[in-house]
């Protein structure tokens, strides 16, 4: 139902509602919606500065410190109102700043200043961001202390940065490449970015569309009419891979959850915790296809679990992930998530050990794995090529 044909069209529409300009006196005041909470601000669109297809560390010097110059304050001033009244997380932040990049000087027209605005914003509203040059291609980037995969990292007075906009080059040889960084001084400026998602916006309720998805549990077929936004695949599109416990414990959206957890939870009532797992188990295993992330999107990608049930296709990492959030949400029981050289799977600790299981800081946990195999493994059985391979405990949830 939620072909990957649509991603392409999602990217930078994070709305399917018209966006509204009214001029007054050379100022343009544009109304937007982001994730169904209506926006606007004023700007003047002749203050937008040129930059060189080529620009040097001068050019971008110029551009922020006439940017600085008060002009672009009711954007900021916009920005921080929403980031105040709706705490969003960092990530959907950010996605914010990049649409209202869009709006003031779009990608397509001018890619390098659509770059420096982004940069700007991110500085303005307290981010610690920062520039790299190399001839015309420009690298921008975050400081962000935390876990993240395949995108390019460098390292600043001991701290990490991030880069925000590489998937826009697709492959850059960085030992043929310098790129110089550009150190630009914003007072207050000094804020880490972090990957982790703990909300998703509350998108209005004709955003989303239902998902039909199925599944046998001994010998009773169980269907489903989920609620699911595709909205929420443009907000994740550039996601990079992040550590397991950021990718773990990001939430399913309200709407989501309303039409998924209560229903789950009425098919399992009467059920014992263990038989209530192992429903849950084999609707993660067998409600949806299995496929690897270099065939589904060119590379790895950590799905959240709201991803996980958008997505026709998952690997065994983004079971993991759905798997974890239906326990902790239902049973709250403690696991660990175990990376082998070749899958990953996860481990629930019961009141009483089931099968051969895993010991953990003293205490026992069953294997329950969440991704489709040859044989049907029940809860506490390993699958039989892994047994005698080692693995890492890469994330250990333990209930308050």
């Amino acid at each position: 139902m939620f072909s990957r044909t649509i991603i392409v069209w999602l990217v930078l529409v994070t709305s399917t509602q018209p966006l509204l300009s009214q001029q007054k006196s050379g100022v343009t005041t544009t109304y937007f919606d982001f994730c169904g909470t209506p926006l606007h601000f004023s700007f003047n669109p002749t203050d937008t500065r040129s930059v060189p297809c080529t620009p040097s560390g001068q050019n971008i010097i110029d551009f922020y410190e006439e940017a600085s110059d008060g002009r672009y304050q009711p954007v900021v001033d916009a920005l921080l109102t929403y980031k105040k009244e709706h705490q969003p997380a960092d990530w959907l932040f950010y996605q914010l700043i990049r649409k209202t990049a869009q709006l003031i000087s779009p990608k397509a027209d001018d890619y390098t200043r659509y770059t420096l605005y982004k940069w700007f914003l991110l500085l303005q509203t307290g981010y610690d961001a920062m520039v790299t040059l190399s001839g015309d291609r420009i690298l921008f980037y975050v400081r962000s202390d935390e876990e993240v995969y395949n995108i390019p990292t460098r390292t600043r007075d001991g701290q990490q940065y991030v880069c925000l906009n590489y998937h826009d080059y697709g492959t850059i040889d960085f030992s043929r490449t310098q790129f110089t960084p550009l150190l630009v001084s914003r007072p207050g400026a000094n804020k880490s970015f972090s990957y982790k998602i703990t909300n998703l916006p509350e998108f209005p309720t004709q955003y989303y569309q239902e998902k039909d998805l199925s599944f046998n549990y001994y010998n009773n077929d169980y269907h489903f009419k989920v609620k699911l936004n595709p909205q929420i695949i443009a907000l994740f599109n550039n996601y990079p891979a992040v550590g397991y416990e950021a990718q773990l414990n990001i939430p399913l959206s309200k709407e989501t959850y309303g039409s998924l957890i209560p229903l789950l939870k009425t098919n399992i009532k009467g059920m014992s915790t263990k038989d209530g797992v192992d429903y849950l188990m084999r609707f993660t295993r067998y409600a949806f296809l299995f496929e690897v992330d270099s065939r589904s999107f060119g590379g790895e990608k950590r799905l959240s679990p709201e991803q996980t049930l958008l997505y026709d296709q998952s690997d065994c990492e983004d079971r993991v992930a759905l798997f974890f959030y239906l326990v902790k949400e239902i049973y709250n029981l403690p696991m660990i998530v175990l990376a082998y050289p070749k899958h990953v799977t996860i481990a629930v600790q019961f009141d009483k050990p089931r099968g051969k299981t895993i010991e953990y800081n003293g205490s026992k946990y069953s294997v329950c794995e969440p991704t489709p195999q040859k044989e049907d493994l029940p809860i506490g059985k390993t699958i039989a090529g892994l047994r005698k391979v080692p693995y890492e405990v890469v994330y250990h949830y333990a209930p308050r």
